[in-house]
């Protein structure tokens, strides 16, 4: 299954990535020390909601649309950093996490992007200007490992594939083992798709064997029983979240699946240590 970021802007699961990536980034600039922000699969930067790829899928209706006519004011950063990019009340464009991340960076903060399509990397670079990321044109796995540990003393690792691949899942597993050995300490985000429970058990499995101490989930399950075929929603691994992330996230959680449930669906949305 395709999740190339083009043909999905500004859907259900970008609005649950997003808004808990701004928490998660504004929880450790709690801390003055430098961090360093790195996106593995970067995408465009910014997408045009009204473009051909998304207007094929029509998926925003369901996700940042919903997230702005939702008045919860947990919800505020995430609405602001969508206004951010746009003119008038409803987005017509939709800021990727390259864009999310550079309007959250401070003076002593740095933003590492890697986007492995050709045309994707030019894009991204056209639309990062103005701001002070660098961005990389690698594969994304050996891109990973090759920034660890960063230059400042923290950092965050993104890890937003499109699952274009069989084996997408098993070069993670490997790539997060071997990263975790260079870096025991870092924050690291990966983002998956949820199609198949049984499917998404198994690998948990496999990274619950990795026995790295704290790795989060967060699943939001849209339909109240799977639908056979189709995308049933979205989660993130965690791994290092700090204290004041994981304090807010019920609320947060909370409001989300408020926000998205799908017509005639209460939706699911629950967060959890790997290791319990």
């Amino acid at each position: 299954m395709n999740y190339r970021h083009s043909f999905h802007a500004g859907n259900s699961a970008d609005v649950v990535k997003h808004s808990l990536l701004i928490a998660l980034v504004c929880a450790l600039q709690q801390k003055e020390s430098a961090l360093t922000l790195i996106d593995t699969h970067a995408g465009c930067g910014l997408y045009d909601l009204q473009g051909d790829e998304a207007g094929r899928t029509g998926e925003a209706a369901q996700g940042v649309l919903r997230a702005f006519a939702d008045p919860s004011p947990l919800l505020i950063d995430y609405r602001a950093a969508v206004e951010a990019v746009n003119s008038g009340a409803e987005p017509h464009l939709y800021p990727g996490s390259p864009r999310i991340l550079a309007q959250l960076l401070r003076p002593q903060d740095l933003l590492i992007l890697n986007e492995k399509h050709p045309e994707d990397a030019h894009t991204l670079r056209v639309a990062m200007r103005g701001t002070p990321a660098a961005v990389h044109e690698r594969d994304a796995y050996e891109f990973w490992l090759a920034m660890l540990p960063p230059r400042t003393p923290r950092g965050v690792v993104v890890v937003d594939p499109p699952y274009e691949q069989t084996d997408e899942r098993a070069r993670i597993t490997a790539t997060l083992a071997a990263a975790h050995r260079k870096w025991a300490h870092g924050v690291t985000v990966i983002w998956y798709p949820l199609k198949d429970r049984a499917a998404h058990q198994r690998w948990k499995e496999q990274l619950r064997r990795l026995g790295i101490p704290k790795l989060l989930w967060v699943e939001h399950w849209l339909y109240d029983s799977d639908q056979p075929g189709i995308y049933n929603g979205a989660g993130l691994f965690i791994i290092n979240p700090p204290y004041a992330f994981t304090q807010s996230l019920p609320p947060l959680l909370q409001s989300l699946r408020t926000a998205l449930a799908p017509e005639g669906h209460k939706g699911e949305i629950a967060a959890d240590w790997l290791s319990h």
